[in-house]
């Protein structure tokens, strides 16, 4: 019987999976949860996984289970006894980084939606291991079988400021651009959504998946087109599919998919298309695009500026543009560095991390 470990099991990546995991009949043999204790302890009683791990070890008392381990080491002693072919790897940000590494180095298959392991060390990570759980990179992954490209496209919604006026979002709050206007995500990458930071490592993403710097992206409000292949041929195909995970989840779980896992898209009800230039005076972050696609061991210092400068916003330390200031400050001020292996990435991280406190 073919079984999984699901690192994020209570976000909606995670929940997802564990949908489609009753569909297919696959074993969840653990579970690696945040703070949410309440939905953790339902799928503990659902699905009963071998192991259990979750980040704070003052909740452990709250949690339902047997064999439970604590914090970031504990994810990757978790990691180490259990058997699973597949780690579904959904956290948030830097945290899931060492676990990608560690299932790498255990032999197993990582179905991916935790961007931030590629943009920091995609130079360092085996692609043969990577499955992406991502509705743009199994877009394009869908589209371009064995053909050659010439470009490769992604989609962005423009997050929740798209139709704001500019001079507005200088006011915003940090509950202002958690509003997305397309879909409910996690804080962390509805902020990046709202910044562009999301698409500026999405092209980091497909850059390490598919080898090439031929990239851009463009806004599609509507969210129903994910992605486009531009065939060296001179044709473009693009990749229309709803707004849910469940299809790429289903693909990274199941390489061969014969059912059906989401409604086809009404053409008729879909109406016109458009597509936009995303601009850096909406999306400051934007500017980065060509530089980093050339120097993309810089991943690690956008990523470790990124991920303080929303505290700093959170917090209401800075305002929303004041985040990308904090980031092309940053990303100015390292942009000499370029790490020779992951301890370097290690602490690159953090001198960029102090950098920006």
């Amino acid at each position: 019987m073919q079984s999984i470990v699901i690192l994020g099991s209570t976000g909606s990546i995670g929940v997802n999976t564990l949908i489609l995991a009753k569909r297919y009949n696959i074993e969840v043999e653990a579970l690696v949860a945040g703070g949410n204790i309440e939905l953790l302890n339902q799928q503990i009683k659902e699905f009963s996984p071998k192991y259990v791990a979750i980040a704070n070890s003052e909740d452990k008392e709250r949690v339902n289970h047997q064999n439970i381990f604590c914090g970031d080491a504990g994810i990757l002693e978790l990691l180490e006894r259990t058997t699973s072919p597949t780690i579904v790897n959904a956290l948030v940000g830097y945290v899931g980084l060492a676990p990608t590494l560690k299932a790498i180095e255990l032999g197993r298959k990582v179905a991916l939606a935790n961007k931030e392991s590629l943009v920091v060390a995609g130079e360092f990570i085996d692609m043969s291991k990577i499955v992406p759980i991502d509705s743009e990179h199994f877009g394009l992954w869908y589209l371009m079988g064995e053909r050659p490209f010439s470009k490769l496209y992604v989609t962005a919604s423009g997050g929740a400021f798209r139709d704001w006026d500019i001079g507005d979002i200088h006011r915003a709050t940090f509950a202002d651009a958690l509003k997305h206007p397309n879909w409910s995500m996690g804080n962390k990458i509805t902020i990046d959504s709202a910044t562009m930071t999301n698409k500026i490592f999405e092209l980091l993403e497909a850059k390490w998946l598919f080898n090439t710097t031929n990239i851009d992206a463009f806004i599609e409000k509507k969210s129903i087109i994910h992605a486009l292949v531009e065939f060296t041929d001179g044709s473009t195909t693009a990749h229309f599919a709803g707004v849910d995970m469940k299809l790429p989840i289903a693909f990274a779980l199941n390489s061969k998919i014969e059912d059906k896992i989401l409604p086809p898209v009404d053409l008729l009800k879909m109406g016109s298309v458009e597509f936009l230039p995303i601009k850096s005076e909406r999306y400051p972050i934007w500017g980065l695009k060509t530089h980093i696609l050339e120097n993309p061991h810089l991943g690690v210092v956008l990523n470790a500026a990124n991920e303080e400068a929303i505290k700093k916003f959170e917090q209401g330390r800075c305002n929303f543009f004041g985040m990308s200031n904090i980031v092309l400050d940053a990303y100015k001020k390292f942009d000499h560095v370029k790490a020779r292996d992951i301890a370097e990435i290690i602490e690159i991280d953090k001198e960029v991390r102090e950098y920006v406190q």
